[in-house]
Formats: C-alpha cells, structure tokens, sequence
C-alpha cells in the first residue's frame, strides 16, 4: 500500500554546491506538485529568500542558527504548523545550510512522534561542488570538531556532483573516488548548473532507518555535535547606492586575498543607475553576478551581504562595502 504520510526531501551539501540553483530548478519546471519548501540560512542576514524564484510554493524561512543544532525546535513547530495546512502541498523539500550536519535533521522525522505518524523522509540529496569539495573532505579539524562536508557525504541517499564542467576528467575521476571511499551506496548524479533529472531525486524512498542503525547503531541516540568554531557569518546591511566600478575592484582584491577563506558569499546590492536588483554569488576565489528581479516601486533599496568563513576580519568587510557606496570617499 502507498504510505499516506507526507514525503520530505531534504537537501544539503556545503556551502556554494548549489543547493539554490537546484531549488530554482525544482519549482520552475512542469512537474505538477505543489512543493512547500523550509530553508535554512547561515548568518545575520537573509539573503536565500530573495535568491528563490517568485513561485506559488510556500516558503518558510530559518535564520539565525544552523538546522541541525540551535534550531531544530523551529524546524518541528514549521513542520507542526505546515500539516495543518496539508491541502496546500504535496511534498516538503528542506534546503539546509551548507554547515549543517544532516544526520540530527533526518532523526527529527524519528524522534518525534507526531512528526513520524505525517511525515515520511523520502531521501537526503547532497550537492558536491566538484571544483571546491576535496578542499573541504580533506580539511583536517580539531579533536571533536566535525567535518560537515564529510558528514554530508556520509550521509547522502543521493549524490548530485554539481560543477562537473569547472574540471578535468582526471579531476573528476579523483572527486568520484573520494565520493565512493566516503559512501559507496548513494547514487552519483553528475551535473553542471544543477541540471538533473529530478525522478532521480523526488519520491524515490531512498532514506533506508535500517541501513542507517545497522552503519551506526547510536543514530537515534546521539545529538550532541560541535561545529568548527573558527567559521563564521559576516552580514552587512547598507542603505544607498553602490558604484559598480568601485565593487567590482574590491571583490576582486577581496577574493584574491582572502578567498580561500571565505567558503561563501552573496549578496543583493542597488547598483546606482539600474532599476533591477543586482545579485552577486561566489565561492571561495570564483564569484559572479547578474541583474536580478526589478525593485518593487515603494521597496526600500537595502544593501544586503554575507560572508561565511574562517578568520573573518567584520571590520574590514564593513568599511571595504562601505566605500563601494556613491558619496564615499575615493
């Protein structure tokens, strides 16, 4: 007999893999399913909402904390407050932050009752950015400090590895390698700009408890998880107009500096003389940018930034932002 409860995929991967890019994709095409959709940000300041498309889906949004620790709560009072609402959607697709660790996300849908009786977990998909993701596997932490980007691979039904025109086959051949060395189960779906075959990831009850316990036996049990305390979020908000000359010349110096620790940036920026949004995105040294949707007539033009790294220096982003503006000291 078909499960009745309410399917639930959760998507994570680490930062910059491209988990929005594959959201944009799943609520732009013609599948004919109404898809609520939970997020999870990173940092002071929310960015991820305006980088989904307008679309008819509901979208719940969750700040300030990372999913799998500090807000877990919220995501059982959203999920709570949702089933309430059950003739509004199919399916529920939960975007994580790219620090979160997805083992204590998935144990929500089993450690709480009311949860487990409505909803299902169908699969974890995890995005694996193929030009950045060795950096990250390999990266050694202190003494009882995770590794999320181990912990995401880990712990995939499914593998999309994103980005595979950024590298060599040889490249490829090696990242393959790490990927299976860390899970040989999960499925591997190569991608570039997310595009995958989304029957290969929707309702494919993939996530197998058994499987998980008999890996590992305390998956019920252990909650207790410490994140890298040395990454963290920069989010900046400015009013005013910002020189896209001035801009581009600080990223570039910014990047090149200090890019191979900062995992992470975006942001959505009033370029003086445009009338549309202007949305930057990048990931460690690569960063790109494009017009974005027009600005509403009576919306307020804020300046909206994060950063999400090692070693931070908010000082210096701040005034280096700050002198992008119109009116700024040269």
């Amino acid at each position: 007999m078909k499960d009745p409860r309410v399917p639930v995929t959760v998507l994570t991967g680490f930062l910059g893999s491209g988990k929005t890019t594959l959201l944009n994709r799943i609520l732009s095409e013609e599948h004919g399913q109404r898809i609520a959709v939970i997020e999870n940000e990173y940092g002071e300041v929310g960015i991820d909402d305006a980088l989904v498309y307008d679309s008819e889906e509901e979208i719940f949004e969750m700040n300030n904390g990372c999913i799998c620790c500090t807000v877990r709560g919220d995501l059982i009072r959203i999920l709570t407050t949702l089933m309430r609402r059950r003739d509004k959607f199919d399916r529920i697709l939960i975007e994580t932050t790219g620090l979160a660790d997805p083992a204590p996300v998935a144990q929500t849908f089993f450690v709480d009752p009311d949860v487990r009786a409505k909803l299902r977990l169908d699969a974890i998909i995890t995005m694996v950015d193929a030009r950045h993701v060795l950096d990250h596997l390999n990266e050694e932490k202190p003494d009882g400090v995770e590794n999320e980007a181990v912990e995401q691979v880990a712990f995939a039904d499914r593998l999309i590895l994103n980005k595979t025109d950024l590298v060599t086959a040889d490249g490829l051949a090696a990242v393959t390698e790490r990927l299976r060395g860390i899970n040989a189960l999960a499925e591997i779906l190569p991608a570039d700009h997310a595009k995958v075959d989304l029957a290969a990831i929707l309702d494919v009850g993939a996530f197998d408890l058994d499987r998980v316990l008999e890996a590992d036996p305390a998956f019920l049990t252990e909650l207790d998880h410490q994140h890298d305390l040395s990454v963290t979020s920069v989010g900046i908000e400015l009013p005013g107009e910002v020189d896209g000359d001035r801009l581009d010349a600080w990223l570039s110096v910014l990047l090149r500096e200090k890019g191979t620790d900062i995992f992470r940036s975006k942001g959505i920026l009033n370029l003086a003389g445009s009338s549309r949004r202007y949305v930057f995105q990048g990931v460690h040294m690569l960063f790109d940018g494009s017009d974005g949707r027009p600005w509403e007539q009576d919306e307020e033009r804020m300046n909206k930034l994060v950063f999400i790294g090692r070693h931070l220096d908010r000082g210096a982003l701040e005034a280096g932002f700050a002198a992008c503006l119109d009116g700024a000291a040269a």
